[in-house]
């Protein structure tokens, strides 16, 4: 599986409750959560549709407006999801202490997920969900010659997330609200959030950067991050989808990074936007919040829609507490 970055028997979650507590619900005892749902909104003349599934213990499989969907989701990386990566005793490498929303790369393309989803909410246009991630390496595993840290296939690691279409004037723009909760059993000296990735089909081929004037650049192929918030297209324009985050990383105060990548092999494109937090004490236990928005519909109301939530950034807040 191309991925940059990007989980045993079950273990008490010391934060669980006070997450669920904040978003108002609570997890009914035995059984399986259902992760299928849709909702959806007006934009644009057409709708904006989002759809989660079991499959993917609820992160999203599909997202459609206009006639095209949005998202490639094949195996269990290739969602709109989130997921971190974080060090091990000074050690850290791509993947080998990765937990991930959608599931681990041994889900490969089957009908289920390693990743336990707690709790799922949706109606019209507001989605929310609580999930216990799978590392995305089983023990015993690699990834670039190094070997997976973890030592079970599910993680502690809670991801809480709450996903809305719309806003008041900005039909094209979809808020999402994400939380990682890192365990208090195990302190980590680096952690890379990847608040929010989406793997698209191969035609949105065509990478943007969105200037601070909201003026369009030509950011090149890639692969990788850089400043600017990154809009993939098609050729002909007719339908984009671009990334932006208000937020700045909680122990360093830097703005993210957007990365655009694209797999010819695996026909498939990806953007992302990444947090970095480093701590040489150790990261405290708790809650991580980043608000990233994204937006679809044609390039130009995707530009102008992204363009409009920056200049509205001032009233939002850049992150929540780190504390539980």
């Amino acid at each position: 599986m191309d991925r940059p970055f990007v989980a045993s028997p079950r273990s008490r979650w010391p934060l669980t409750w006070a997450i669920l507590t904040v978003a108002g619900c609570a997890v009914a005892s035995g059984g399986e959560v259902c992760g299928d749902s849709v909702i959806r909104a007006a934009a644009g003349g057409s709708e904006i549709v989002i759809t989660t599934t079991s499959r993917v213990a609820g992160a999203i499989h599909s997202l459609t407006w206009n006639g095209r969907e949005f998202v490639d989701s094949h195996d269990h990386g290739r969602q709109v999801q989130s997921a971190s990566n974080l060090d091990v005793d000074g050690r850290f490498h791509a993947e080998t202490f990765n937990p991930t929303e959608a599931g681990c790369e041994r889900d490969m393309a089957g009908p289920t997920s390693t990743s336990r989803l707690l709790w799922l909410s949706a109606s019209g246009r507001d989605l929310l969900t609580v999930t216990q991630m799978a590392f995305w390496l089983r023990p015993g595993q690699s990834s670039g010659g190094h070997p997976a840290l973890n030592t079970t296939a599910l993680s502690n690691h809670l991801l809480h997330k709450e996903v809305r279409i719309g806003m008041p004037g900005l039909e094209h723009a979809i808020r999402h609200v994400i939380t990682f909760t890192l365990p208090a059993e195990k302190r980590h000296r680096q952690a890379t959030f990847e608040a929010l990735t989406g793997y698209m089909p191969e035609v949105f081929a065509a990478p943007h950067g969105l200037r601070a004037d909201g003026t369009l650049t030509e950011i090149g192929p890639g692969p990788g991050e850089q400043p600017l918030p990154v809009i993939l297209s098609t050729g002909d324009g007719a339908h984009a989808m671009g990334v932006y985050s208000p937020s700045t990383s909680h122990t360093r105060g830097r703005a993210a990074g957007y990365g655009r990548f694209f797999f010819s092999a695996a026909r498939v494109s990806k953007w992302n936007c990444v947090f970095r937090e480093e701590d040489p004490a150790g990261l405290q236990p708790g809650t991580y919040r980043y608000i990233v928005y994204t937006a679809v519909g044609t390039l130009e109301q995707v530009r102008r829609t992204l363009q409009d939530l920056r200049s509205r950034q001032a009233d939002e807040s850049p992150h929540g507490s780190t504390s539980p």
